[in-house]
């Protein structure tokens, strides 16, 4: 598949820069900036409407020399060098893989608390739910807090917070202070840097290929389950749970370094356009009021009807994967006679096709419906569940192979069609209002986490669980066919970009 042109051109500080919006042929450029140049000599005016320094030849519009847009093209002896959207990208996966090995062990620890303190499966899952619930509430405001303070500010902050609660979690001798520590101060710094840390950088650095961007960053989180989950299931099995659990502390402080010096808040921090766009933007000043504005978005959102929509899907969408498969997946394998470590290795290969997934769900976002993919998407997650009882055994065999194959292509597939929806019908309140369907998804993980251990033990399997689960996407899957399109109006042709 073509992806088109990642890189920009850019010039030594001695060839000038010439950058234009796309324009008719035998029209002269609309924006033409001149990088440093020879300058006019003392007494010498330059021509009218020319630019000291600039190419001759090209003019330039009158109040047109001012902005940063995507150049022409590359020039004798250019060099390239890809444009720092890039860079901020990368960084920003790295940080969701780190930060995914905290969300790797809630499946690990059910079993292991269970059998050392007595701790009931159903009291387990409740502070799994607080730490679920928690990670979706939080978001919103977390969206609006970066921009008050800044993208780097929030996410360091939310690490260290992260690490704090997976560290004190070790010293625990009660419930509660799994509730406190786990659910809370977990659930807290998870929530600040959830998917909408991954909206808010897209939305702030492209233009061009937001939604392949957005399946790439959404796929972070499960490259770091493929990474933490093998790791921490051996560790968990042959060290304990404790060491499992100092793991996530330093895996979560070792990023932070990474966010604090290469993160950055804003193209025009480092003098440039988002990737894509026709002109330079400059940075936004600092939104007072994060928490009124969270509130705001909200209560704009929520008088609209594909707000409900998004909202009830995305809460499905996560009692289905974070609320089900991955917190009670291991312990009804292990039910079936499955060793820990076998089942925990299946997750991670739901990360491995995870990964190729969300990529590639990205990649149709860009230009199928996403309305078509998220109903596409929970029919098939639906029928996946309703296969899965009659596939648990004691050993990994093929159709469970497939399975995993196939639940794992569609894990977080809807995460670029919802976000899509979201900046359609949202605009620049779009990532706060991603936070809010993200709340959504995350309830309703919570309310299946708690809920499923209730059932396991009322009942003795998972079977219910399941099946009910299957149901639910295929509303899931209607639900997503309602949802209205937003009449899009004309916009001008976004720049050359290489």
């Amino acid at each position: 598949m073509a992806i088109g042109p990642l890189v920009r051109w850019y010039r030594s500080p001695e060839t000038v820069r010439v950058t234009q919006t796309s324009h008719s042929a035998g029209q002269v450029p609309d924006t033409v900036t001149a990088a440093p140049g020879p300058a006019a000599t003392p007494g010498e005016a330059a021509a009218p409407g020319v630019v000291p320094g600039a190419v001759p030849g090209v003019g330039v519009a009158p109040g047109a020399v001012s902005g940063v847009v995507p150049d022409l093209g590359p020039r004798p002896g250019a060099r390239v060098r890809p444009h720092r959207a890039w860079a901020v990208a990368v960084v920003t996966f790295v940080t969701l893989v780190g930060a995914a090995a905290f969300a790797s062990l809630p499946g690990l620890l059910i079993d292991p608390l269970h059998t050392e303190f007595g701790w009931s499966r159903g009291m387990i899952g409740f502070a799994v739910s607080v730490n679920l619930a928690l990670y979706g509430l939080t978001a919103p405001f977390a969206a609006a807090l970066m921009d008050r303070f800044g993208i780097r500010r929030v996410v360091a902050c939310a690490l260290v917070t992260i690490a704090l609660g997976a560290g004190l979690t070790v010293y625990m001798t009660q419930v509660w202070q799994l509730v406190l520590c786990w659910g809370v101060l977990v659930g807290l710094g998870s929530g600040s840097m959830a998917l909408a840390f991954a909206a808010t950088v897209t939305n702030r650095w492209f233009v061009a290929r937001r939604g392949l961007v957005t399946g790439i960053l959404t796929a972070g989180g499960a490259a770091g389950q493929l990474v933490f989950l093998p790791v921490l299931s051996w560790i968990t099995e042959h060290h304990g749970w404790r060491p499992a659990a100092a793991v996530v502390a330093c895996a979560a402080l070792a990023v932070v370094p990474f966010v604090w010096f290469l993160l950055r808040d804003h193209p025009a921090d480092v003098g440039l356009a988002a990737y894509g766009a026709a002109e330079f933007t400059p940075k936004p000043a600092p939104v007072a009021g994060a928490a009124g504005r969270a509130l705001r978005a909200l209560r704009e959102a929520a008088r609209t009807g594909p707000f409900w929509l998004l909202a009830g899907t995305f809460a499905i969408c996560g009692a289905s994967t974070n609320g089900l498969v991955k917190t009670h997946f291991v312990p009804a394998a292990h039910d079936h006679g499955m060793p820990v470590t076998a089942a925990a290795s299946l997750l991670a290969v739901i990360g491995v096709f995870d990964i190729a997934g969300t990529v590639a769900s990205g990649w149709f976002t860009d230009r199928v419906s996403p309305r078509r993919l998220l109903a596409i998407y929970y029919g098939l997650r639906g029928l996946s569940l309703m296969f899965l009882p009659i596939l648990l055994a004691d050993s990994v065999h093929p159709p469970m192979v497939l399975f995993i194959v196939f639940y794992g292509l569609d894990w977080v597939a809807t995460v670029p069609p919802t976000i899509a929806l979201c900046r359609e019908h949202y605009g620049e309140n779009s990532a706060i209002v991603f936070g809010w369907v993200l709340a959504s998804h995350q309830i309703g993980a919570a309310l299946v986490a708690y809920l499923g251990g209730v059932a396991r033990d009322a009942f003795g399997s998972y079977d219910v669980v399941w099946y009910s689960s299957g149901a639910l996407c295929a509303v899931a899957a209607l639900m997503s066919l309602v949802i209205r399109r937003r009449p899009v109006a004309a916009v001008p042709a976004l720049a050359v970009t290489g």
